[in-house]
């Protein structure tokens, strides 16, 4: 005889939620949060000591922790680390603000005008496949071997990714907004200024923090132009001579350096877009 309740009826399928280190688009708690980062800092930092201590490794492939630390204090204490971070701090400074004051307003025109879009996105697609260090040649016959093209080159490294940055940013502002701009008597340059580029303000710091890490990697390459001075001229001769402890300082200052920036940027997004980081 047939039960008139099914089995399946009575056991309940049972519901796995995700733990909260998986959870999908959710913030975690500040405790596991801060613990994820300190064993994002200290693992790579722990395991770079045992293999210098326990491993057969040869200081001048890779050198100890206290190693990279003495060459630090000595490059500290000549002065030679202060002016080369100094150096590369100028180059990527100018080179960066000036690619970025340009590149902005640009992005935001083409992306906001079909017309302007069609004019120069060809041009910028097929100058950003170009990789800037080819344009050293160049920029050493008609600038010379100063300082002009360095920040040139970090220029141009930016200059064309930022621009399609920003116009990609703003092509993909709601429709919506447009029209009901319009519908409420707004005009043309309403929109733009009191609509697209308040939106996009936070795509807009993105793109120039993605694009900081690029000018940073270039100086490397522009500061190896015939320069007296920076870090990626630290390198080169730290390379040639096999100091690799004084690399490793380096390397880390310009890190160091980076994730300030980067941090600095995340703080301009909080304190001018209050209602973007609280959305994400």
């Amino acid at each position: 005889m047939n039960s008139p309740h099914p089995i399946q009826s009575l056991v309940k399928p049972r519901v796995i939620k995700p733990t909260v280190f998986w959870r999908l688009a959710e913030d975690i708690p500040s405790t596991l949060s801060s613990t994820l980062i300190l064993v994002s800092v200290l693992f790579p930092l722990v395991t770079w000591w045992a293999i210098t201590t326990f491993g057969q490794v040869d200081p001048k492939f890779l050198p100890s922790p206290q190693q990279v630390i003495e060459a630090g204090v000595r490059l500290g204490r000549s002065g030679d680390l202060l002016r080369d971070t100094v150096a590369s701090l100028w180059r990527v400074g100018v080179g960066f603000a000036w690619a970025a004051l340009i590149s902005i307003p640009i992005g935001v025109l083409m992306g906001s005008f079909a017309s302007i879009r069609a004019l120069l996105e060809p041009l910028f697609g097929l100058m950003r496949y170009m990789p800037a260090p080819a344009f050293i040649p160049l920029l050493i016959l008609y600038l010379g071997i100063g300082e002009e093209p360095k920040i040139t080159l970090i220029f141009i490294g930016v200059f064309f990714f930022n621009s399609l940055m920003v116009m990609d940013t703003v092509k993909f502002v709601p429709k919506e907004l447009i029209e009901a701009t319009y519908m409420l008597g707004g005009t043309r340059w309403d929109t733009l200024g009191q609509v697209i580029l308040p939106h996009v303000v936070p795509g807009i710091i993105d793109a120039c923090r993605i694009n900081l890490a690029a000018a940073w990697q270039l100086v490397i390459v522009a500061e190896l132009i015939a320069a007296t001075d920076g870090l990626g001229r630290r390198i080169s001769v730290a390379g040639r001579f096999l100091r690799t402890d004084e690399i490793f300082v380096c390397l880390i200052v310009i890190g160091m350096i980076g994730l300030l920036m980067d941090l600095g940027f995340q703080a301009l997004l909080r304190s001018t877009c209050r209602w973007a980081s609280q959305r994400r």
